[in-house]
């Protein structure tokens, strides 16, 4: 790490709802910042990707700031109205019934009016809190970088999509969870959420040739990566299916971020790349399985920003310490 202002990413890993976790922490470690640190880039995968983009938005644009924004957007998106909270019940019913082992009818996102209407609804809410016409004014060559994941569903091939061509369908190619939308079409080609391919992407950061090597990644991590009891109910296996799912490509990409560690330990790599140190801010409510990732109520959202803004806080405690210990070790 370098003597000046470290140089941080910020990862934000997807979760569905249990996203707005991660708005919290983003709020109060961007609004305003009391770390003294150089954010050269932001990352996000499905819920993750909507508070990279949001961070990322209020970050660079001199009107907004992006604690508000990831607060509004949040309050928009949770089901505040009678029509909303109906569809968020209905469907917190029905993957109830389904765990208690009743029979409930399959159906395609291809022909279901709900998933449709969730598809405008988020675009809807993405172009009324982002101008995506006026993002390309706002980069420059001090505009941190932003990566939003997906993955091409014909070809198998991971895709990055950055600031420059940034959309509402990048997103919603982001949060294209297969059994709730229908892949989302972007120049002729069909996307799925990002949590098959980079959730989220780290790695991308060191090999991109236009982004700084970060001598920080924040990943803000929403699966756990251990559980004390072997999972035996449906519902249980299922839970925890989804978890590791969501981890997999994270943790190959932890690995390759480490193996590169060692390769500059190692003399092989020329200067221009650095050490990198992964810190996590981890969620905190192990205890919700995973139908809450598709829960939309209003307390229920607010409950898990307080609990990010709170994990955020800890995390600034232990980053503060560090600091001092290393600059008393200096001296």
């Amino acid at each position: 790490m370098s003597d000046s202002e470290p140089q941080v990413a910020i990862a934000c890993q997807g979760g569905g709802s249990h996203t707005a976790f991660t708005a919290g922490v983003l709020k109060r470690l961007l609004d305003p910042p009391e770390l003294n640190v150089d954010i050269i880039g932001f990352s996000g995968t499905s819920g993750g990707a909507l508070c990279a983009l949001l961070g990322w938005y209020g970050s660079v644009h001199p009107g907004h700031t992006a604690g508000q924004l990831l607060v509004d957007f949040w309050a928009d998106l949770s089901a505040r109205q009678p029509a909303h909270r109906f569809v968020n019940e209905a469907i917190q019913w029905q993957i109830g019934m389904r765990q208690l082992g009743a029979s409930m009818p399959d159906s395609s996102p291809y022909y279901s009016p709900g998933a449709r209407w969730g598809k405008q609804e988020l675009r809807r809410l993405l172009e009324h809190h982002i101008d995506f016409e006026a993002i390309p004014d706002l980069i420059d060559e001090t505009t941190p970088a932003l990566l939003i994941s997906a993955i091409d569903v014909l070809s198998g091939e991971f895709h990055i999509f950055r600031e420059q061509g940034l959309s509402p369908t990048a997103l919603l190619a982001s949060a294209a969870e297969p059994n709730l939308f229908e892949a989302v079409e972007h120049e002729g080609n069909y996307y799925w959420d990002g949590l098959f391919s980079k959730n989220p992407p780290l790695m991308d950061f060191m090999t991109s040739d236009d982004v700084p090597d970060p001598d920080e990644i924040w990943l803000i991590k929403i699966n756990p990566q251990e559980r004390s009891r072997i999972p035996k109910s449906p519902d249980g296996i299922a839970d925890r299916r989804n978890e590791l799912s969501g981890n997999l490509s994270m943790n190959g990409e932890i690995r390759f971020v480490r193996q590169v560690n060692q390769w500059i330990e190692n003399g092989y790599l020329p200067n221009r790349y650095t050490h990198t140190d992964i810190k996590r801010i981890r969620f905190r409510q192990l205890g919700l399985d995973w139908r809450t990732k598709l829960d939309r109520s209003p307390e229920f959202i607010e409950t898990l920003i307080d609990d990010g803004t709170a994990a955020a806080d800890s995390f600034i405690d232990e980053q503060s310490l560090e600091l001092g210990s290393k600059s008393s070790t200096v001296q």
